[in-house]
């Protein structure tokens, strides 16, 4: 039996860097929404342990977040069982949406019913962790607070919201980005309710719009729906809406520039979560 997935992305509300680890990594606070918008995966389970991803990427597949993630979950728990994936891939990748993140975590989650594994949410999110820092976000699929390299995760409340997305034609590599010395890594650690009250903001931002001017253009033209905002490390950028009508009127008028964007709506619990609890 075949089963299909969205596998969703993200939003960085806002995001900080503040300091660096002993293990070269980054602690951060950012607030994430998922969105109701992203690719779709298909998963169906075989007897034989082989692990097929059936789209082509265009690299070795072996390296591909979605095959190490099926193989991980593998070598984990030592199933026998097999599965056959392929996606319909519509997120950008280096957008800063979390694209190739949420196919590993949707893989992570979906195997883990289907292969009747019985991971708890910690141990996955673990596993996801070594994948990815964004991989844990979808595993928990809500809108949370998050600390650490984005796997000590809070969920949290924060109104439901329209969002129109939009990538410019570029990409921007997110390691080039930490090794600039124009990133602000140093930002006080605060509490999540004080981070609310302050006007949002995203530590990539003047890094990236100094290196690329398409994101710098971009915001501007956001700017005349409402503030605007980049997405994690970028490249793509948002507006935020009270009303579906309202976003997709931006929408319309957007699509004239010739930009990639989209509406979605972020969501209380991703749809991968949804369809599992329906799965007996």
């Amino acid at each position: 039996m075949k089963y299909n997935f969205l596998s969703p992305c993200k939003l960085n509300l806002f995001l900080y860097i503040t300091g660096k680890r002993e293990d070269g990594y980054h602690n951060l606070q950012t607030l994430f929404v998922v969105l109701d918008y992203g690719d779709m995966m298909h998963f169906e389970n075989t007897d034989d342990g082989k692990i097929e991803l059936t789209t082509d990427f265009g690299f070795d597949v072996k390296k591909n977040l979605i095959y190490r993630a099926a193989k991980l979950l593998q070598d984990k728990t030592g199933c026998s069982l097999g599965v056959t994936i392929s996606i319909d891939k519509i997120l950008p990748q280096g957008g800063g949406l979390g694209g190739g993140s949420a196919n590993a975590a949707t893989t992570l989650l979906v195997l883990n019913k289907l292969w009747n594994l019985n991971l708890s949410e910690k141990e996955l999110i673990e596993m996801g962790t070594g994948l990815g820092a964004d991989v844990p976000i979808f595993i928990k699929g809500k809108t949370c607070f998050a600390e650490g390299i984005g796997e000590k995760l809070v969920e949290v409340d924060y109104p439901q919201k329209y969002y129109l997305v939009v990538t410019p034609d570029c990409s921007v590599p997110t390691a080039k980005l930490f090794s600039s010395d124009k990133l602000k890594k140093d930002s006080p650690c605060r509490s999540y309710n004080e981070l609310l009250a302050l006007p949002f903001e995203n530590c990539f931002t003047p890094v990236v719009i100094n290196e690329y001017p398409q994101v710098k253009d971009l915001l501007a033209k956001l700017s005349v729906y409402g503030k605007s905002y980049m997405s994690g490390s970028g490249s793509s950028c948002f507006v935020e809406f009270n009303d579906e009508l309202s976003a997709n009127n931006a929408l319309s008028e957007f699509r004239k520039t010739g930009f990639k964007c989209f509406v979605a709506k972020s969501v209380e619990q991703s749809s991968v979560l949804k369809k599992l609890h329906q799965i007996k």
